[in-house]
């Protein structure tokens, strides 16, 4: 059989394969081409890819290096700062006044929290008891501090009660023991005014701090001074903070600390105050309330600066709670007002021998001159009386002041006229703040032309009337003065115009190096006082005390002391009569003494204010009395100076 052979290119038949067309070999090599270019551009591509990570790689190795090593640092290592311990404070004789001491404290971050605010405390609860009271006074916290870390929810932990919650620790995130220092007021409302307290750090104490720029400084602190000495001296007491490099892990723990910068502790301080003459003072009140300040004249230090009532300083160191807050805050005594610093008084009749001797002194009077008082004084159609009917009698310039005539003041202020009143008791510092180093002080009023135009914003009561002298006189009228002022008047009286600015801290101490700087007295002025005029003052003061309305107080007195009683009032008389025991005891007259001792030689000077206390010869210079035998004599008082029925008595000035 003959066979056809069949080629390549052979034309198909039926039932055999076709070989395939030029066309369809040009398709095929144009998807070759596509899928070669597709692969180079991928290739292209991922090249591109790895070269953008090196030069990344090179950008982040070479350039970048030192940051990113800054950053793994930081997050290796946690900077924690170490609180400073606080300056203790002590009196001229080295009993501690404020100190502190370590203890546990429950504290809560809210913002960690898994739960609510209340849930966590009630589970809380269930280890460790959270009173009523704890709860208030976090609230209030909460209140007062918007930006804070943690607040304490519990203070002074026991040690069963810090062992129990490390136990439990893992169910109460948010929620930690941390060991505080605590500040603490060993004597508690004694000398409370003049210390002062601590008290947690406020949004206003933030600013503060800010505008300052000592907030770095305050890193790791929760308290601050806030009024008083505490306050004051902050910058001194507070110390400079150390800090701490710690190695944590990724859960945020520590391991071990690689650097320590210690902590600076605060400068101690070292007060002018007697804190016995301070609560042998404080005690001589008795329940009156009122203020007592002492003076060395010779340098301005303070030896005791008491305003009663007082507070228990150490209610505020953890965040008072509300209701001890309302107590204190809604008192009718106002236990948180220093009234040394910030009550303002008539002076009464302790205003006289400044008045003396501002009369000597501008020649409106001498010392001899004596006028006749029939017990009042007539004065455009008004009748000024005297506190004794029928009047002293003949009176000179040292009776007038032994026996506290008023007749006499009135027609000198009359002679004398506002405004030379004014420019001679504005060298004593009236109506004006001492300087003293504690904050608030207020200025007072002393009372002049000037002043009264600055102070009435009506015209028709801007203008000085001839009678509103006659009051000053006798130290009434706009006359307003702190008893701060009294007692550094005083002091410069007895120091024969020399002025000192008062001061209550004496050394400060460097707690490292165990160092004392002075506190210089500072010498303010010398009032240009003729020595002649200064001893009819002199004289007169010590006769208050020997023979005048402060004999009483002083009979059997070791030592000579000059004095000035007064009684200054609270409401206006209108002509009447005023009867002790007819008027309501807010109402009452104040009582006022001004002393020094020993009269040839001052070595302080005080003023005294019972408020509402009546004669001053009664209720202020037995208080004076007892202050002057301890520190000049030893003496303690068995008794407090004054009491209810001395309060009531009756007498002169």
């Amino acid at each position: 059989m003959k066979y056809r052979r069949r080629t390549l290119f052979s034309k198909p038949v039926k039932g055999r394969m076709r070989p395939p067309s030029t066309n369809e070999l040009k398709n095929a090599n144009a998807e070759r081409y596509a899928f070669q270019l597709r692969i180079v551009a991928a290739a292209l591509f991922v090249l591109a890819l790895f070269g953008c990570l090196l030069a990344r790689f090179v950008w982040l190795q070479t350039l970048q290096h030192d940051k990113y090593q800054t950053m793994a640092e930081a997050n290796r290592i946690s900077l924690v700062p170490v609180q400073p311990s606080r300056g203790i404070i002590k009196d001229r004789n080295g009993v501690v006044l404020a100190h502190n001491y370590s203890a546990y404290t429950l504290e809560i971050t809210p913002s960690k929290l898994p739960d609510s605010l209340e849930q966590s405390i009630e589970r809380l609860n269930k280890i460790i008891e959270v009173t009523p009271k704890d709860r208030r006074r976090f609230k209030k916290l909460m209140d007062e501090t918007k930006e804070f870390e943690s607040l304490p929810i519990k203070t002074r932990l026991s040690d069963e009660e810090v062992a129990r919650f490390a136990a439990n620790s893992y169910q109460f995130p948010g929620i930690e023991v941390k060991a505080r220092l605590f500040r603490h007021y060993p004597l508690g409302e004694l000398a409370s005014h003049l210390i002062g307290y601590i008290g947690r750090i406020n949004d206003k104490d933030l600013a503060d701090l800010e505008d300052a720029g000592e907030t770095a400084n305050y890193r790791g602190t929760d308290h601050i001074g806030k009024v008083g000495i505490e306050q004051f001296y902050e910058s001194q007491l507070h110390g400079t903070t150390g800090f701490e490099e710690v190695e944590i892990d990724s859960g945020g723990r520590a391991i071990r600390t690689l650097r320590r910068t210690q902590p600076k502790p605060g400068q101690n301080l070292v007060l002018s105050v007697d804190i016995k003459l301070q609560e042998i003072a404080e005690n001589a009140f008795g329940d009156n309330n009122g203020s007592l300040v002492a003076i060395d004249p010779k340098t301005g230090g303070i030896l005791a600066l008491v305003s009663k009532p007082g507070y228990d300083p150490n209610l505020f160191v953890d965040g008072i709670d509300p209701q001890n807050w309302k107590d204190l805050n809604e008192s009718p005594d106002k236990p948180l007002n220093n009234r040394a610093l910030r009550g303002t008084y008539p002076p009464g009749s302790t205003f006289k021998p400044f008045m003396a001797l501002a009369a000597l002194e501008g020649g409106f009077r001498s010392a001899n001159a004596a006028i006749a008082d029939p017990g009042f004084f007539w004065f455009g159609g008004h009748q000024f009386r005297d506190d004794k009917a029928g009047g002293h009698g003949m009176v000179d310039m040292y009776r007038s002041i032994v026996v506290s005539c008023d007749t006499y003041y009135y027609s000198l202020a009359n002679t004398m006229g506002i405004d030379n009143i004014s420019r001679f008791m504005k060298l004593f510092d009236f109506g004006q703040p001492t300087g003293v180093d504690i904050q608030g002080e207020q200025p007072g009023v002393l009372p002049s032309q000037e002043w009264k135009k600055k102070r009435f914003k009506n015209p028709a009561q801007q203008k000085w009337f001839a009678g509103e002298t006659i009051s000053v006189g006798i130290g009434q009228g706009y006359n307003t003065y702190t008893p701060l002022q009294m007692a550094h008047a005083t002091a410069t009286l007895a120091n024969d115009g020399v002025m000192f600015k008062p001061h209550l801290v004496q050394f400060i101490e460097d707690a490292d190096k165990g160092s004392r700087t002075v506190v210089e007295p500072m010498p303010v002025k010398t009032i240009p006082l003729k020595p002649e005029n200064l001893a009819v003052i002199h004289r007169a003061m010590a006769g208050v005390v020997k023979e005048g309305t402060g004999a009483k107080a002083f009979a059997g007195a070791q030592y000579e002391a000059a004095g000035k009683t007064g009684t200054a009032q609270v409401f206006s008389l209108k002509g009447g009569k005023y009867s002790e025991s007819g008027t309501k005891k807010h109402l009452r007259d104040h009582a006022w003494f001004i002393a020094y001792a020993p009269a040839n030689d001052p070595k302080i000077a005080l003023a005294v204010l019972v408020e509402n206390g009546g004669f001053g010869a009664a209720t202020a210079a037995p208080i004076a009395r007892q202050v002057l035998d301890y520190y000049l004599t030893g003496k303690k008082p068995n008794a407090p100076a004054i009491n209810a029925s001395d309060v009531e008595s009756s007498g002169d000035d």
